[in-house]
């Protein structure tokens, strides 16, 4: 877990990984949960038998979506921002889902900070390279660069 406490200590680790969460488990019940609040109930993802005899996958996966959805929660546990009045969401570039989550298995997000830049208003402006392994698979399941606003 890193602590930045001031923008010249987020702008002083451009280029730093910044943290690395702990690793969490997908389940069907998060799936689920998913499918439901965004109306995605396709079979790939919430019908396990059917998912296990006819998809490519041999078994449900996560929703792409659902795995970006866990970026803030995962970030949390990689790096935090002490004496800052907020922080916001600005966006996210260049977001790829590069391997499928097979529910059962565990991910964790490995996070560098790509940039960081001042503002006018005294913002500073980060960009997170964001890498979500998946245990035990050598490519990634997500790579994505997350942006976000701290106001000091």
């Amino acid at each position: 877990m890193r602590t930045f406490t001031s923008a010249d200590d987020i702008t002083g680790a451009v280029g730093e990984t910044i943290g690395t969460s702990d690793w969490l488990e997908i389940t069907q019940e998060r799936v689920n949960t998913f499918a439901d609040a965004t109306g995605d109930h396709q079979w790939i993802h919430v019908d396990v038998e059917r998912a296990t005899k006819e998809s490519p996958f041999g078994g449900p996966i996560a929703h792409g979506y659902l795995t970006l959805s866990l970026l803030p929660m995962l970030s949390w546990q990689t790096y935090t921002v002490e004496n800052s009045r907020m922080g916001v969401n600005y966006g996210s570039n260049k977001v790829r889902y590069v391997h499928p989550v097979p529910v059962g298995s565990r991910i964790r997000l490995v996070a560098v900070l790509g940039s960081a830049d001042t503002l006018a208003d005294g913002a500073v402006q980060m960009t997170v390279d964001s890498t979500v392994e998946i245990e035990g698979v050598d490519k990634p399941a997500l790579v994505a660069q997350v942006i976000s606003r701290v106001y000091f």
